[in-house]
């Protein structure tokens, strides 16, 4: 039993750490009852009437929006930074939380996504033979890396009270802005690829315009540089925390702030992206495997010569 809830233990660590501090207490206990009660009923009972995993794409990025919006009405700093960061999170989150929605009015959220059944893959390496608990599990999970530390940057900017913005949260904006841009610019020349290939009446083409020259993935990685973004932005509200929490808290915020870059990482490469993308893609796609010769799989870099 233990294999099942193991995964959710380092997200029940960052919520603690938050639930002990002076100035997070509050405002995470209302967060993690706000992220429980959504992922209950938009993720966790579909799932268990469904045995459907794709409905996790519905909670999490409303679960951004929520932190969005606690950040706004509740967050006691700088009102400049209060309307940045929450303002960022309620826009990540609507962006990707409108465009589940369609999907799941389309009916493709309904039947298990490519990255989900990738999951049942895991679990079966795993010894994880009850579907139902395993599923629960990750939508859990889920919920909580939204009340714990993908709350974080959100919580800390949002409390510093200074009236200056530093050079490093300027950077950090500029280079969310720019993450954004990117991943953009990547979706639309992917739906541009593809409509290209319909009218084409071409099917299981690999995209290689654009930036897809350049990575496989350019959407996760613009999506990871977001969140790097938003670590870097937070830093010195973190430094400003010196002074309010105990040395070990402080330095476990800190800690869980930068944890925040693995675990989007993670996700992204090997979790909900980049990894099980691609083992559907080598099967349906012809050319694909002479792309992942020639394009590097994450970051950015000029295309290799092959032979």
């Amino acid at each position: 039993m233990m294999k099942y809830f193991k995964p959710l233990l380092p997200f029940v660590v960052g919520f603690l750490v938050l639930l002990f501090t002076e100035s997070f207490m509050d405002l995470s206990l209302v967060n993690m009852a706000v992220q429980m009660t959504l992922f209950g009923l938009v993720v966790c009972w579909p799932i268990w009437k469904t045995e459907v995993l794709s409905y996790v794409d519905i909670g999490w990025p409303w679960g951004l929006v929520a932190i969005g919006v606690l950040t706004l009405f509740l967050g006691n700093g700088n009102p400049t930074r209060v309307w940045l960061i929450g303002g960022a999170y309620v826009f990540m989150g609507l962006r990707m939380g409108l465009g589940a929605i369609h999907l799941w009015r389309k009916g493709y959220l309904q039947k298990e996504l490519p990255r989900y059944r990738y999951q049942r893959l895991r679990w079966e390496r795993a010894g994880k033979s009850n579907t139902q608990l395993a599923m629960q599990s990750d939508a859990i999970m889920q919920g909580l890396a939204n009340a714990s530390y993908l709350a974080f940057p959100a919580f800390m900017i949002g409390a510093n009270p200074k009236p200056d913005i530093s050079f490093l949260e300027i950077i950090g904006i500029v280079l969310w802005v720019a993450s954004f841009l990117f991943e953009s610019l990547a979706d639309f020349q992917k739906t541009k690829f593809l409509l290209q290939m319909k009218a084409e009446g071409q099917k299981n083409k690999v995209c290689n315009i654009g930036l897809w020259q350049y990575t496989r993935h350019p959407n996760y990685f613009a999506e990871w540089m977001v969140w790097n973004a938003l670590v870097l932005a937070a830093i010195p509200s973190w430094l400003a925390l010196q002074d309010l929490e105990p040395v070990v808290l402080w330095i476990l915020l800190g800690l869980g702030l930068l944890f925040i870059s693995r675990i989007m990482y993670t996700t992204l490469v090997y979790f909900t992206g980049a990894k099980p993308s691609e083992y559907y893609s080598l099967q349906k796609r012809p050319d694909y495997r002479a792309y992942t010769e020639r394009v590097n799989m994450f970051f950015p870099g000029p295309p290799k010569e092959v032979n």
